[in-house]
């Protein structure tokens, strides 16, 4: 006997099917049919839930939103020096698009944002946080004294989500043939060095 799921359990797999969907057939291009046939469902039955499908977007965004924001606060709870808080920040956004693939491209996509002002709204505030953390913890390094005096949080902050979404177009690019994770650590710490103070230049007598 087939055992019917809960609505917040039909829900939870409706959104977690479209996010996968986007990936392997692109956001623009996805609908609710195929999230449908994918899930196991009549169409109706995705509306039910979703009453269109920007509402379907929206609840995407929020899911991202809320695993992204809780791997943040986990980061930044565990690590001490800024530098470490960047490295952590940084580290959290690479892992979670190598675990959903299509959430460069759903943030990209000038179809989803041209048609649905609430999604970009969305994802315009969960931009706007993490440059937040990103500035927080660069003006923080700065004060202690970890990184130069004269650098501003935040053009780093913005040179940082730079690093993170250029590496993410050429690993899409790829076709995913390099870790994210290890290729960007590599590059992160390019970078956070050259936010570091100059060592000073030894004299001769």
């Amino acid at each position: 006997m087939r055992v019917r799921k809960s609505a917040d359990n039909r829900k939870s797999e409706i959104v977690a099917t479209a996010l996968r969907l986007a990936d392997e057939l692109g956001p623009d291009r996805l609908t609710t049919l195929a999230v449908a046939k994918a899930v196991g469902v009549t169409q109706p039955g995705i509306f039910r839930h979703f009453p269109t499908k920007q509402d379907l977007w929206l609840a995407v965004a929020a899911q991202i939103a809320e695993t992204m924001a809780a791997a943040w606060d986990d980061v930044l709870t565990t690590t001490q020096l800024p530098s470490e808080q960047l490295t952590a920040l940084i580290t959290v956004q690479l892992r979670q698009i190598a675990a959903h693939p299509a959430i460069p491209a759903i943030l990209h996509s000038r179809e989803l944002h041209t048609e649905n002002a609430a999604l970009r709204g969305q994802f315009m505030a969960l931009m706007t946080r993490f440059q937040g953390l990103l500035v927080a913890a660069l003006t923080q390094g700065r004060v202690q004294g970890e990184l130069r005096a004269d650098l501003v949080p935040q053009d780093a902050a913005i040179l940082l989500i730079s690093l993170v979404q250029g590496l993410a177009i050429r690993w899409s690019l790829g076709q995913r043939s390099f870790s994210l994770e290890d290729e960007g650590g590599r590059l992160l710490a390019c970078q956070i060095n050259l936010f570091r103070p100059m060592p000073h230049a030894e004299t001769t007598p």
